[in-house]
């Protein structure tokens, strides 16, 4: 997928009226769902997006904030958070208010289901805790 269908899909779910508000929802999930799961899990997702999506999902992991010891953990396990952290983050980094940013956050994980396996999609559903993982759809894996 080219990351001006990503945009265009995401723009579309969401009802944004613009493709610049559809990349600003899109960086701001995706930075801030990088801070929240393992670095690992961040590379295969993003080797799953386009190049552009790629680099807001993997920014997280280049955080040089904390000792070595939080750095490892953080790179391990991801930052932990809850729905209401998540909603601050992506609020603040799309500049909207809490509520439309995890309307509009529910819509890019509509369209990241769609863009990545189902396998994949299955361990970013099991690497979030529930409250983050409302805002993904009943997605194409068995089991949700």
């Amino acid at each position: 997928m080219r990351y001006e269908e990503l945009t265009g899909l995401v723009q579309n779910r969401a009802g944004l009226p613009d493709r610049q508000s559809a990349e600003r929802i899109l960086r701001a999930v995706l930075e801030t769902l990088g801070e929240r799961i393992p670095d690992g899990l961040a590379d295969h997702v993003a080797a799953q997006l386009p190049g552009e999506a790629a680099v807001s999902l993997r920014r997280a992991g280049l955080s040089h904030e904390g000792s070595p010891e939080e750095r490892a953990y953080r790179r391990e396990h991801g930052e932990r958070f809850d729905l209401t952290g998540f909603a601050g983050r992506v609020a603040w980094r799309a500049r909207t208010s809490e509520e439309r940013g995890l309307e509009e956050a529910a819509a890019v994980f509509e369209v990241l289901d769609s863009a990545v396996s189902p396998e994949l999609s299955e361990r970013l559903y099991h690497a979030l805790p529930h409250d983050i993982r409302e805002l993904m759809p009943e997605g194409r894996v068995t089991g949700r």
